[in-house]
């Protein structure tokens, strides 16, 4: 009967042990500000080589996201609820939000706040693995992102550490964030970049 009780005991802990979407965003938004360097690589089918552009970025749960280019060319975009915008000499301009990259910078601040209500509007989602290690794999819903998107699929740990999103046309785009770090919260410069319109 012991056996059996044992046997019973082992069966079932996996399922009780189980990591599921809702731990993974709980893990994922815990940290009020995670900042850190990226390494973007556009494989595109007509090209030998990828094209990488590198720099850092600052991820505030309360704000949105600071995406700051640094190679090949220097460039500061800030994402946010109100959308894109971009910093000019004279100021943050916002973008206009309908093209890929406005698509793939809303993924990206959804998936690095661990906005699961967000993705899974326009996912299916697919959770393997535990907290320490864990893929999750994104099959695009709705009509425009099946045109952009075959399938998104992201990587991490305790936080985010590599976003792949595979393009209908063939090309990919791979971005590692490999030093990402969490703090608590966001220096007056990153506060300000946050704050200026």
């Amino acid at each position: 009967m012991k056996h059996a009780l044992a046997v019973a005991l082992l069966l079932c802990a996996p399922l009780a042990q189980a990591f599921d979407l809702a731990q993974l965003s709980a893990q994922l938004a815990k940290p009020a500000v995670v900042r850190g360097p990226f390494v973007q690589e556009k494989h595109l089918r007509a090209l030998p080589q990828p094209l990488t552009s590198k720099g850092r970025f600052v991820l505030s749960r309360e704000h949105g996201l600071l995406w700051q280019l640094q190679t090949p060319l220097q460039q500061d975009y800030r994402i946010d609820a109100q959308g894109i915008a971009k910093r000019t000499d004279d100021g943050w301009q916002t973008q206009p939000g309908q093209d890929v990259a406005a698509q793939q910078s809303r993924l990206f601040l959804a998936v690095l706040k661990g906005d699961r209500s967000g993705l899974e509007r326009d996912f299916e989602l697919q959770l393997s693995g535990d907290a320490g290690a864990w893929q999750l794999h994104l099959i695009p819903r709705s009509l425009l992102l099946k045109q952009i998107f075959t399938a998104i699929e992201i990587d991490g740990g305790d936080l985010v550490e590599r976003i792949e999103l595979i393009e209908t046309q063939g090309d990919r785009s791979v971005l590692r964030l490999p030093q990402s770090q969490p703090g608590a919260e966001l220096s007056d410069t990153e506060r300000s970049d946050f704050a200026a319109d």
